[in-house]
Parts: C-alpha cells; sequence; structure tokens
C-alpha cells in the first residue's frame, strides 16, 4: 500500500542544503577533534577513543535524519520555521565539542589508565552533565515546536487525519527525549555527588520511553490507515497515496 504519510518536500531548499552543510561543518569538527597519531602508543589511544566517536557521530546522524524527515514530510519554509531551524542548528554547533567531552569523559570511566581518556572529579562531571543536558533538552524542544507548527498549519498543508495523528504523535516523542534529559540535569544538579556518573547514563532511557510511548499509541494509526480504506475503497484510497 504504500507510505499513507504525503512527503510535501520534493526539490531540496536552500534551507535543507543550507542546514545539511551545518550538519556536515559539525561532523567534520568531530574529525578535526581528533589529534593524528604519530607513534603507536598514540595510534591505541586514538583507537580506544572509538566508542566516544561512534557515540557522537550517531548521535548527530539521528538529528540529522530527524531534521530530514520534518522538511520531507511537511515542506515548510516560512519565517517561523526559518527562525527555528536556525536556533536548532546553533544549539547542534554549539554542543559539538561539549558532546564529544561528554562521551570521552564517560567512557574515561571504564576504559583502563593510560589510553587518554577523559577522566573529571565528581562535581566535575555533574557540572558538565548538567551542560550536556542543557542542550539536549533545548535541542529536542526546538524539535518539539517544529512539529507543533506542523500541527497548527494542517488545514494548509491539508493533513489527512493520520497525518495529523502523526504530527501530534512527533511532539509526544520530542517530549519524552526532553523528560529524559531534564531527568538527567535533575540528576546531576540536586542528587549527591557520588552519583554524578549515573547522570549522564540516564541517557539509556531514552529507549524504553520512546518504547512506552510508541506503544500507547501505536493502535489508532492501524485503525486510521483501515478507517481510510474502508470510506473511499481501496482504488480511490491507493490513488490518495500516490498523488
Amino acid at each position: 500500500m504504500g507510505d499513507p504519510l504525503r512527503w510535501r518536500g520534493h526539490e531540496v531548499s536552500r534551507l535543507e542544503g543550507f542546514s545539511d552543510t551545518v550538519f556536515a561543518f559539525a561532523l567534520t569538527l568531530l574529525v578535526v577533534a581528533l589529534e593524528v597519531p604519530h607513534d603507536y602508543e598514540k595510534l591505541m589511544q586514538l583507537m580506544m577513543g572509538f566508542p566516544a566517536f561512534a557515540c557522537c557521530f550517531a548521535l548527530l546522524i539521528w538529528i540529522w535524519a530527524q531534521h530530514n524527515t520534518f522538511f520531507r514530510r511537511y515542506g515548510l519554509q516560512d519565517a517561523y520555521t526559518m527562525a527555528l531551524n536556525s536556533a536548532l542548528l546553533f544549539v547542534v554547533l554549539l554542543y559539538v565539542y561539549p558532546l564529544k567531552f561528554m562521551f570521552d569523559s564517560l567512557f574515561g570511566h571504564f576504559l583502563p589508565t593510560g589510553t587518554g581518556a577523559v577522566r573529571m572529579e565528581p562535581y566535575q562531571l555533574a557540572n558538565a552533565s548538567a551542560v550536556y543536558a542543557g542542550g539536549f533538552i533545548s535541542l529536542f524542544a526546538v524539535f518539539a515546536l517544529l512539529y507543533h507548527h506542523a500541527y497548527a498549519s494542517r488545514e494548509k498543508l491539508a493533513l489527512s487525519e493520520l497525518e495529523v495523528f502523526d504530527a501530534r504523535t512527533a511532539i509526544g516523542h520530542q517530549l519524552v527525549s526532553m523528560g529524559v534529559g531534564m531527568l538527567s540535569l535533575l540528576m546531576a544538579s540536586f542528587a549527591p555527588l557520588s552519583l554524578a556518573p549515573i547522570s549522564p547514563m540516564v541517557f539509556f532511557l531514552m529507549g524504553p520511553g520512546h518504547w512506552i510511548y510508541g506503544a500507547r499509541s501505536g493502535r489508532k494509526p492501524h485503525v486510521l490507515l483501515c478507517a481510510g480504506v474502508q470510506q473511499a475503497g481501496p482504488h480511490r484510497w491507493l490513488h490518495g497515496l500516490n498523488r
């Protein structure tokens, strides 16, 4: 049957092209932060930092994929969207180095000494975790505002009932991410310093949190899809999907 959620962005706009350039630059900054090894010991230290680099890379690709999905789905190019997109790109660039620093320090607690991993005192880790959590919350707050704007523009965009539900569900997913970030921020700000390493590990709740939210809202899209087929008939429904 295909994807019943229409893609309104067909040609890559200047806004999307500029955004892709910023994401590419952010990935470049991650690579530039790596010092070229000049001997065997430094090479081994560099390779021991691979898990932290892989996490940073995966997180940036995930954010880019969410950004790409939003603009392909809705194709919004108005001034408000541009302002929110600019704020998102600002946060991405601002937090490239804090992102790598946090993952280096997190893996530094598990890597053996002499690997060059970042190690911090508990109070330093707590403060750094609070900074990272603040950026994480800001990032997904912007995504929530973007999807809320798409939802508010549902008549202008001629969103179907299923697409309206999808936009509202996307807002909920961004709020789940913000909630995990707020929990990490509270842990970093108010928990005893002995629990400081737990603050960045709170982000492992992202998977269960999104799964629970998705499971609770996962039945309605199927109901709406079946209702659309029954009302329009299979041939008209398929024609509508291919418009």
